[in-house]
């Protein structure tokens, strides 16, 4: 198995902001700008993480996107943060690892719970990424994910700048749930679709979440697993032995990118490294999966049709579409709701109101840029059920693109 050409199993680094911070960074700075001023600070974490057998280095951008900047008035330094910051982690690999460009989240959520827009959180990243591609980094790495409206975007975004590959990873509590209420295997769904080459879980309070919520993703997963626990004190405090302890059940999982983060350090690395060389992953036998069994997703959760789906009455978009999707789910429990996208005032109210959407959606328009727009705007994974009239190249890139499901 590979991740885009990457042999694999793979050890990513471990926690780099918990380590500045031992190095002396005062709490509450900006990590990018501190690294910066400290580079030999930065190189000594770094080449600590190489020596104890990480093949992949994870460039300290975390919060190098305009958003995370803005507070500290660094909103104009992102290309530049970006560009030299990847260059320092390139010269702490000397070779020896790849250099992951690590976007992290930017907080902002999105309307009409916030004053983002999608197109706006697109951007953001792109500008992020744009840089990243720029200073020549070998993958990108998305961390932390919290939200799939800022997942999707940064894949989005990625991917219009470059055809490097992307990691995703999300973080959740021991219900898989992501802080802002997304089920993981939502978005190992969404992510996958959308042309991620591996997907995880990072910053899980230690290994025992993250394997439960593993296995989760193990029957679904098209694509290598990655698994990144943190230690952090008291409920997820977690010794390298502990780590190491769990490779085996990782392995079985699926897992083939290890690392670790918040509050770990190289020992970590090291004990997943003698780990991993013990495991005979050519015993591993991927899941049967069943072809009747189609994964979707709405934002938050995971929803699974069959292709004679049921998809009850088409909905029109008029301005009572809000209260037209909560009556279809509650009174017509089909598992799915199918959704008619006619003209730009449609496209409109569905962006608006695509939020309220759980089960699962098939979309449909007969003009291909409104449905696109649409696909754009759904913050899960749809599916088309072959009643309209496009062109055959045109869906196929829409399935590309954004993971739309053809039936």
């Amino acid at each position: 198995m590979d991740a885009n050409g990457l042999s694999l199993p793979l050890l990513t680094d471990g926690a780099t902001g918990t380590r500045l911070l031992a190095a002396g960074m005062p709490a509450g700075s900006c990590t990018e700008r501190w690294a910066l001023e400290h580079p030999e600070t930065l190189l000594e974490i770094q080449r600590s993480y190489v020596d104890a057998g990480s093949r992949v280095l994870l460039t300290p951008t975390f919060g190098a996107n305009g958003a995370r900047l803005a507070p500290f008035g660094l909103e104009g330094e992102v290309e530049r943060y970006n560009r030299e910051l990847a260059a320092l982690t390139r010269r702490a690999a000397e070779g020896k690892a790849l250099t992951a460009g690590c976007m992290g989240p930017a907080m902002l959520p999105l309307a009409p719970f916030g004053q983002t827009g999608f197109e706006d959180l697109v951007e953001l990243y792109t500008r992020q990424a744009a840089a990243l591609a720029q200073a020549g980094v070998d993958l990108f790495f998305l961390q932390t994910m919290v939200s799939m409206a800022e997942a999707r975007a940064a894949v989005l975004a990625c991917r219009a700048v470059s055809d490097r590959p992307v990691w995703v990873c999300f973080t959740c509590d021991e219900n898989g749930r992501t802080p802002a209420g997304t089920d993981v295997l939502a978005g190992l769904i969404v992510m996958q679709g959308m042309g991620a080459s591996a997907f995880g879980l990072n910053c899980t309070a230690g290994a025992e979440i993250a394997l439960e919520q593993l296995e989760r993703l193990t029957p679904y997963a098209g694509v290598p697993l990655i698994v990144q626990p943190g230690s952090l004190p008291p409920q997820g405090e977690m010794t390298p032995e502990d780590l190491a302890r769990h490779v085996p059940a990782f392995a079985r999982a699926g897992a083939r990118i290890f690392g670790s983060c918040c509050g770990t350090g190289p020992e970590h690395i090291a004990a997943l490294k003698k780990a991993v060389e013990g495991v005979d992953f050519t015993q591993f036998v991927p899941p049967e999966r069943d072809p009747d069994v189609i994964p979707c997703a709405s934002e938050k959760e995971a929803r699974f049709i069959t292709p004679d789906v049921d998809v009850g009455e088409t909905i029109p978009c008029t301005p009572d579409l809000l209260e037209d999707i909560v009556r279809a789910e509650e009174l017509s429990p089909q598992g799915a709701l199918k959704i008619e996208i006619l003209e730009q005032d449609d496209l409109d109210i569905f962006a608006e109101n695509q939020y309220a959407v759980k089960d699962a959606l098939c979309l449909f328009s007969d003009v291909p840029e409104l449905l696109e727009g649409a696909l754009r705007a759904y913050q899960g994974r749809a599916f088309w059920d072959g009643t309209g009239d496009l062109e055959p190249e045109f869906l196929q890139r829409m399935a590309r693109t954004y993971g739309l499901v053809l039936l």
